[in-house]
């Protein structure tokens, strides 16, 4: 009888975190409703560009965030600026080594309520197969069956060798880049 109650329970147990995982599976991008996009300064004007192919694995439990787990990639071969020359030397080594690093990305390490929609993330975001680890910002919005996230990290573009060459002159490209994205989720819980 003992024997029929543990496995009992064991199978209650499996099946509940089957289930579980079965409803975070179903999360997913999409990635017609979302943006990454970046700006910087040149000789102190703005420019901007975005990143057209990105992808995200998402395992996001809104009971519990601190078991959540976020995997993004974005394929640095799909940065543009709207300008031919510009969108040219992007690919190149001096910036984004697309031969070598056709994508970056980032880990989620930890996941922690902030209150209000708001998280903050924390993990490694590799460029250029530099690593480095962050914490990020980000605030959740719910509308019907979709979840936005949003948020902006500042980074150092020297600190994953983005621009280098004549390119590391900061006078001439800013070191610090705003990476902006609207990420447009299905499957997640309610807030």
């Amino acid at each position: 009888m003992n024997a029929i109650l543990k496995t009992s329970a064991m199978a209650a147990v499996l099946g509940m975190t089957a289930l579980s995982n079965l409803a975070l599976a179903d999360q997913s991008l999409v990635a017609a409703q979302s943006a990454v996009n970046f700006e910087a300064r040149q000789m102190g004007v703005p420019i901007k560009g975005q990143f057209k192919k990105f992808d995200a694995k998402i395992s996001f439990d809104t009971a519990k965030p601190e078991t959540s787990k976020i995997h993004f990639t974005v394929d640095t071969g799909s940065a543009t600026m709207g300008a031919k020359e510009t969108d040219a030397e992007l690919p190149k080594a001096d910036w984004f080594n697309v031969a070598k690093f056709p994508q970056a990305s980032f880990d989620s390490s930890a996941v922690k309520a902030l209150g209000g929609g708001k998280y903050q993330v924390d993990g490694t975001l590799t460029i250029k197969g530099s690593a480095q680890k962050i914490s990020l910002p980000v605030q959740l919005a719910q509308s019907g069956a979709t979840t936005t996230a949003t948020g902006t990290l500042k980074l150092l573009r020297l600190a994953f060798k983005i621009g280098a060459g004549d390119w590391a002159d900061t006078s001439m490209v800013a070191d610090e880049v705003n990476v902006q994205f609207k990420l447009a989720l299905t499957g997640v819980g309610k807030i």
